[in-house]
């Protein structure tokens, strides 16, 4: 192999991990936007979009992957020791499940989207949580309730009082979404500012 195509692909392989590699502090909004710039110009137009808020966005993909692009549900354990099947196809930042994922690309029109884009994930969030507001009425603002919807479902939503386990996901949801907003109003005017920076 060539040193010409040996350096390519040391640098294909740094540019992959840097798309791909998880933040360092997914807990801080302006830490994850320092790091990824062009994440937060996709949430931006998402929240352009869709009027679901940035810091909304974020707290639904820190409790469903915590920024892993490749997240999956771990496998269930046969005799508890045998690895077995996934308990839903549920896949990448936003973790949507196939089924719903392809209702959404064919809604908007994104045919090429994929679970493992950030830009698509949180376009996916700003669509679910828009159709959550028109058919249960709950709005874009409310983190607690868009995430029992998200978790849920539309159909499953009006039996979330029995399911202890949501409910305490929930309020974590809104406690991190206070977070992300409150650190947003720190520097999100400095983000704003850099609107030609493109990676």
């Amino acid at each position: 192999m060539s040193k010409f195509k040996s350096y390519f692909l040391i640098l294909l392989v740094n540019f992959i991990t840097g798309c791909s590699s998880i933040p360092q502090n997914t807990s801080n909004s302006c830490s994850i936007f320092n790091e990824r710039y062009l994440w937060y110009k996709h949430a931006k137009n998402t929240e352009k979009k869709w009027g679901t808020p940035i810091y909304i966005q974020l707290a639904i993909i820190k409790m469903e992957s915590d920024f892993d692009w490749l997240a999956k549900p771990p496998r269930q354990k046969l005799f508890k020791i045998i690895p077995f099947k996934r308990p839903s196809s549920s896949f990448g930042y936003s973790q949507a499940v196939k089924g719903t994922w392809e209702q959404y690309k064919k809604e908007t029109g994104n045919k090429l989207a994929t679970r493992t884009r950030f830009k698509d994930s949180v376009d996916f969030i700003g669509w679910y949580t828009d159709k959550t507001e028109s058919l249960l009425k709950i709005s874009k603002k409310d983190a607690f309730r868009q995430y029992l919807a998200y978790h849920e479902g539309w159909g499953g939503y009006k039996n979330y009082k029995n399911n202890q386990k949501v409910i305490g996901l929930a309020k974590k949801v809104e406690k991190q979404s206070n977070k992300y907003k409150s650190q947003l109003e720190d520097c999100q005017k400095r983000l704003n500012k850099n609107k030609f920076i493109i990676f």
